[in-house]
């Protein structure tokens, strides 16, 4: 089997092109009476019932055929609706879905089989802020040459019109239409590739979004009766037909766009969890790797990544790479930890972590999940998580900001504008210098202030007006915003403001085909941004990468209420000691042999960490970073 064969794959769902000027549409439909394919300039023709509610058909129709599906359902009469699995759209979501030939763009790289886990430095970003698929493809020799090794798109599957996070989209399969064409897309998965580069995608299977979803007039088993999520029905995992569509997409993304990994977006609103190890075996068996790497010609790294807010240690793998396990988790514990020694806030799900964050933190750089089976008090005392210190430290995905954490604020306030910057440029050394692995959200590199709101553009006025007021009373619970008045300067997602002031200062400009650079914000005293990520990530990869496969957490000692200490024996025998002052005011610690053993090397000291040390004194917003030799 050919690296370029090993890419072809048979879906029982949607439009596939089986030859030239031939192609095979499949439509589970289980409540409608009959279906049929309406292809523009060919008409209608009915398509065949199969058992349990499947209808199929052949036609000689071929790349570029502009079709929609005409069901008889039962409670609706007949509608017209796109397919569910359309591979891209004629337009917007209500439009002709079109039939794509996969195997046209020729790959440049068609031999790339991605990087190991351990080498990952994860960027995530909104592809329509920067421009689309060719803006972002502008961005990726600067992020390269910064020392990123992954970037994470944001949701792409077509939404509602043009102005998006993702997350609402309706049609899983299908590139967003805005963003440009499916072959745009692949030219710049095959760009990252070329620079080394991995390339992520954030999908969203635990929900549809509110506009532009047909399923419930042809598809009712899509959803339960039973059982609610905070948008809508739950979708049916008990159903076999409902898996695999979900599992096909899995696969259709890491297959015919070589994505190298997936972030499954809130896998605990899933109702089966016993689906999700499912489809981790599935799609590793039909791409025949795990994440423990290539074992043949044509295989490739495939990384899996949750996110889940039950701290599900028992769907994480340990380094044995288990084929129905996840690579890696996001892990909000350390961020909302980190971010509570960086803001002091408190509110939300803040209040967790308010107590004793030193502890909290060294909890968190030892053994993953700070919740670990413990009563939450934002929860209502119920318990949250599973053991997690028995898992190496590269199964966290560790980050002080995403696109969760800036734009579900009111007003989209990067940690820039709310913590002082001494303090953050220290927790960001803290993150690029632990053996978890780190992401940066998009413009966090070069220290930016702009804000990033969450935006919508809903064609349907009072769906745009639910969503203005919904997100408003949201924060009605928080005592800032109590005052109705204030609440009332919230920005409206809808309003196209919200999309435009998120973009980058100094980001793309595609006018005339001319691309600028985002550029680095300069702090008031002279510091820069993205020098300083530089220099960090930099040293990540000479010192840390090579190192991080075998590593395990030996201990870690809380100094003070925004100090600690933590050690980590690495792959190579070697130990890494790190010393970090979050706080505002000097503590007395005492330089010993945890600290500085004999022979150890100073790995990274934020600025006369060392010395202070020695007359007993931990410096105000410092870090101290050495490597000892093995024994």
């Amino acid at each position: 089997m050919s690296a370029q064969d090993n890419y072809r794959y048979r879906y029982r769902y949607g439009a596939n092109l089986i030859a030239p000027g031939r192609t095979h549409f499949g439509l589970w439909a289980p409540t409608a009476k009959m279906v049929e394919v309406d292809v523009a300039g060919m008409g209608r023709a009915q398509m065949s019932a199969g058992s349990d509610g499947w209808f199929d058909i052949e036609l000689a129709c071929g790349a570029g055929a502009q079709y929609r599906y005409v069901a008889m359902t039962q409670f609706d009469g007949e509608v017209n609706v796109p397919d569910p699995a359309s591979r891209a759209q004629q337009g917007d979501i209500n439009g002709r879905s079109l039939v794509v030939d996969q195997a046209s763009y020729v790959w440049q790289y068609p031999d790339w089989r991605g990087r190991p886990w351990h080498e990952t430095v994860l960027y995530e970003l909104h592809a329509g802020l920067l421009g689309g698929f060719d803006g972002v493809r502008a961005q990726l020799p600067a992020l390269a040459a910064l020392g990123i090794t992954a970037v994470e798109l944001m949701p792409i599957a077509q939404f509602p019109a043009d102005r998006n996070w993702g997350y609402d989209g309706v049609l899983p399969f299908a590139p967003q239409a805005s963003y440009g064409t499916p072959d745009q897309l692949k030219a710049l998965v095959d760009a990252a590739h070329g620079l080394g580069l991995m390339i992520f995608l954030d999908v969203v299977y635990n929900h549809f979004g509110p506009e532009g979803n047909y399923l419930n007039s042809y598809a009712l088993s899509f959803f339960r009766d039973d059982l609610h999520t905070p948008w809508g029905k739950a979708i049916d995992f008990r159903r076999s037909e409902v898996r695999d569509f979900f599992t096909e997409n899995a696969l259709y993304w890491l297959q015919e766009y070589r994505f190298d990994g997936l972030r499954f977006d809130a896998v605990h609103a899933i109702s089966e969890e016993d689906w999700l190890p499912e489809m981790a075996h599935r799609v590793r068996q039909a791409i025949r790797t795990g994440s423990g790497g290539p074992d043949g010609p044509g295989e490739r790294f495939i990384h899996l990544v949750l996110e889940n807010d039950h701290n599900r240690a028992a769907l994480l793998q340990d380094e044995t790479y288990g084929e129905d396990k996840f690579t890696a988790q996001w892990n909000d514990d350390w961020h909302h930890v980190m971010h509570v020694l960086l803001t002091g806030e408190q509110a939300g799900y803040y209040e967790d972590f308010v107590q004793e964050p030193a502890e909290k933190l060294a909890r968190c750089l030892m053994q993953g999940f700070i919740y670990q089976g413990d009563p939450s008090v934002f929860r209502d005392g119920r318990l949250r998580g599973e053991p997690s210190g028995h898992l190496p430290p590269t199964v966290f995905v560790n980050f002080l900001q995403n696109h969760d954490q800036i734009g579900n604020r009111a007003f989209g306030e990067r940690l820039t504008v709310l913590a002082d910057p001494r303090a953050l440029r220290v927790a960001q050394a803290l993150l690029l210098l632990s053996p978890q692995i780190p992401l940066l959200f998009m413009g966090e590199q070069d220290g930016s202030r702009q804000p990033f709101l969450y935006f919508t553009n809903h064609q349907d006025d009072a769906l745009a007006t639910a969503v203005r007021d919904g997100r408003r009373q949201e924060f009605a619970r928080f005592p800032e915003f109590s005052d109705s008045a204030m609440r009332m300067r919230i920005p409206d997602p809808n309003d196209v403001k919200s999309f435009e002031v998120s973009k980058l200062k100094g980001g793309i400009d595609m006018t005339d085909g001319v691309v600028e650079n985002v550029a680095d914000v300069a702090e008031p005293d002279g510091f820069s941004w993205r020098t300083w990520t530089a220099e960090l990530l930099k040293l990540r990869h000479a010192q840390l990468v090579p190192r991080l496969i075998g590593s395990r957490a030996l201990g870690a000692t809380v100094i003070a209420a925004a100090a600690l200490g933590a050690r980590w024996r690495m792959g190579d025998g070697t130990t890494l000691s790190i010393v970090v002052n979050l706080g505002a005011k000097d503590v007395a610690c005492v330089l010993d042999a945890l600290i500085m053993p004999a022979g150890a090397d100073v790995l990274f000291d934020s600025g006369g960490v060392l010395q202070a040390l020695e007359y007993g004194r931990l410096p105000a917003w410092s870090m101290l970073a050495v490597l000892e030799p093995a024994a």
